[in-house]
């Protein structure tokens, strides 16, 4: 995430460095229907990235059109 110099997301308090996390897409399953579908429930970020040692772990929920738009910015980088 984030390239080379990090990135900021509106739900965090700083700015996160560049590097591998870890992200989990909560889904439910919508009954009803006569296909099998899915509704996103939540997006969730942990925290600190993976190559990161760290007493403390965080998990934070995050907009997913905000987290799909630094993806793909960072596949420009």
């Amino acid at each position: 995430m984030g390239g080379r110099g990090g990135t900021t997301l509106c739900t965090l308090d700083k700015a996160q460095p560049a590097g591998t996390y870890r992200v989990v897409t909560e889904e439910e399953e919508i009954d009803g229907l006569s296909f099998v579908a899915f509704r996103r429930r939540a997006t969730l970020l942990h925290l600190p990235a993976l190559s990161t040692a760290s007493a403390t772990q965080q998990v934070v929920n995050v907009d997913p059109l905000e987290w799909a738009a630094i993806i793909e910015a960072d596949g420009r980088n």
